[in-house]
């Protein structure tokens, strides 16, 4: 398996960082997303910045974890389906999620000076989206262990952010997670509008090999 790849580096990056701004407190200030600095002091470098530090050790491992098995996934796929720039339509996907995911979360909280938010979950569940437009039924091991169909996951992390963003009980992003993964989804599928249609396809014949079928499609063309 290739080492160097985006995913990689990515994840290199944003663990550097993350550790230190664990023990700094001035760096994470400067990097981390506040929508009321943003809006009073032009802090627009917090959209992507704040995708780079993470709460604690847990916070940071189970984001990059979600990364490293998604992200290579996606990376290989764009190579197929957009030949000869794949790899900036993941980019492009990666931190156009990452900026997306605040945006709605921007306009609720610039107002309230006490909101600040971190953490790259928003830009990997645009990732990891992107993975359930290419095979619905493909199955997520939950913990490692137990094994979900794609699609089924999907439905039910939708439904749990809207739930726990409506309820605001705890100081998680779940917006954040919500609109970051249908930014996912819909970005993949509008810059190649026929998955949207293999999608589909998929979801009503779990037997098919989605994203195989239709890369034998493209190249067969």
């Amino acid at each position: 398996m290739e080492f160097l790849t985006i995913t990689n580096v990515i994840i290199a990056v944003t663990c550097l960082i993350s550790y230190l701004a664990f023990n700094n407190i001035e760096l994470k200030r400067k990097l981390i997303f506040y929508p009321h600095g943003i809006k009073n002091n032009n802090q627009y470098l917090g959209f992507i910045s704040s995708g780079f530090i993470h709460g604690d050790g847990m916070h940071l491992l189970f984001n990059m974890f979600t990364l490293f098995f998604f992200g290579r996934n996606v990376e290989i796929i764009f190579g197929y389906i957009f030949p000869g720039y794949g790899w900036l339509m993941f980019l492009l996907l990666y931190f156009l999620g990452l900026i997306f995911a605040h945006l709605p979360v921007y306009a609720k909280e610039k107002e309230n000076p006490a909101y600040m938010a971190l953490g790259a979950s928003g830009a990997v569940s645009a990732v990891v989206f992107a993975n359930i437009l290419f095979a619905p039924w493909e199955k997520l091991y939950l913990y490692g262990v137990i094994g979900v169909p794609q699609i089924i996951a999907g439905v039910g992390y939708i439904w749990y952010s809207m739930y726990m963003d409506k309820k605001g009980t705890d100081n998680i992003g779940h917006g954040a997670h919500l609109y970051g993964a249908l930014f996912g989804f819909l970005f993949t599928g509008l810059m190649q509008p026929d998955l949207f249609i293999n999608f589909f396809e998929c979801a009503i014949s779990p037997g098919k090999d989605c994203i195989g079928d239709y890369i034998r499609g493209m190249i067969s063309r």
